[in-house]
């Protein structure tokens, strides 16, 4: 677990006066600005952040000290962080993206299957990816109750129930 949390990305320049496009990270993507400055993964930089519009697939936005559309361009790709303490607290049953990557993956047995190496979400809810020795590649392990019936965050480690053939 760290002190900060991937909140965004900086897709690119919108415009010519340094606006950019910003893809949210958000549950209510909007919130993004209102977490704070927000800091590069290194924490090199810091942006105060000020939404003017929503565009495809996020927003317009200002950041502080980005006035061109070269600076703007220039950030591409720039993830974006904010502190962990800005964020609203979560249910029992919800956990930040960042908390589960890494965690050691157990089978019910409490044989190691591997650890999470990725939280995807391609619209139809949260997956899981696991790698490990034994495992060609990776396995995408839906992110459910039924197939994750325990998350342990202070013990660094989850459950997986999975379903026939998953593993194989």
């Amino acid at each position: 677990m760290t002190d900060r949390v991937c909140v965004g990305a900086i897709a690119g320049a919108f415009g010519v006066r340094g606006e950019v496009r910003l893809k949210s990270f958000c549950a209510e993507a909007e919130d993004i600005a209102a977490y704070g400055p927000l800091t590069t993964e290194d924490g090199g930089r810091s942006f105060g952040v000020t939404l003017t519009r929503p565009v495809t697939s996020g927003f317009a936005a200002r950041l502080t000290g980005v006035t061109s559309k070269e600076a703007a361009d220039a950030l591409r790709g720039t993830r974006l962080y904010a502190p962990r303490a800005a964020l609203p607290a979560l249910a029992d049953d919800e956990y930040y993206h960042a908390d589960l990557i890494g965690l050691t993956a157990l089978d019910t047995g409490g044989v190691t299957l591997g650890r999470v190496a990725a939280v995807l979400n391609h619209g139809a809810g949260d997956i899981l990816e696991v790698k490990g020795d034994g495992i060609k590649g990776s396995v995408l392990v839906p992110f459910t109750l039924a197939v994750v019936p325990t998350v342990d965050l202070a013990s660094g480690r989850i459950i997986i129930d999975p379903p026939e053939g998953l593993f194989d």
